[in-house]
């Protein structure tokens, strides 16, 4: 129960985190912080979180994470679900703060997104649907491969939070005009709720390309990283 409160209080501080950079600061008129401060807010959460309660629950904080490491041998398969569960329900928790704290301005409307991930018309760069199924799939790929590289047993220890949430910031600094970056199906999840409408209804990809990306990961990683 400690790991799942723990995934639970780290999925919420990544979505308050990286989707509240976005909703809160990002365009804020003349000092917004911009793709480059959202694409760091998201890293920055990942990396505070796992010297945090990395040690508790391995701070996978995204659902799509969790079945990585279960492919790639490094987590069992009883526990995928609850802490799916649990990454759900913190995203869910941070998006209702989001939801209170953004609300308290004149004027703010969760129909300009709120956050969420999209393709086509709904997304930042309006990037087709194929387009963005491939950049989740490959982007998703990678980052489950600096995970179990940064986590595995060979590597230097102790740096493993800064390769994981560099990875992360750079994941977003790629990705953020195609799709809004998810690489993380609890953080879109989590807003789209909040949209319903289109967020919703595009929600299918961002579960399913983030999850192929990851077993792709999962597996690679396992084949070129093996010590046997």
């Amino acid at each position: 129960m400690k790991a799942y409160g723990a995934e639970f209080i780290g999925t919420f501080w990544l979505v308050l985190g990286g989707c509240g950079s976005a909703v809160l600061a990002a365009g804020f008129p003349g000092l917004g912080i911009g793709f480059v401060g959202v694409s760091l807010a998201f890293g920055l959460t990942v990396l505070t979180m796992a010297y945090a309660i990395g040690h508790i629950s391995g701070c996978h904080l995204n659902p799509a994470v969790s079945v990585g490491l279960w492919v790639g041998g490094r987590f069992p398969a009883k526990q995928v679900i609850p802490y799916i569960v649990a990454q759900v329900i913190g995203g869910l928790a941070a998006g209702g703060v989001l939801y209170l704290i953004a609300s308290g301005k004149a004027g703010f409307d969760v129909a300009g997104g709120f956050a969420s991930n999209g393709f086509g018309e709904h997304s930042p760069g309006q990037y087709t649907m194929v387009a963005g199924f491939i950049c989740e799939v490959v982007m998703t790929m990678m980052f489950l491969f600096i995970i179990l590289g940064a986590t595995d047993k060979r590597a230097p220890a102790g740096f493993a939070p800064l390769a994981i949430g560099l990875g992360l910031t750079l994941i977003h600094l790629i990705s953020i005009p195609v799709t809004n970056t998810s690489v993380n199906p609890a953080r879109s999840t989590t807003v789209a709720l909040y949209v319903g409408d289109w967020a919703v209804s595009q929600l299918w990809m961002f579960w399913v390309a983030p999850i192929i990306g990851a077993v792709l990961g999962g597996l690679i990683y396992k084949f070129i990283g093996s010590d046997k």
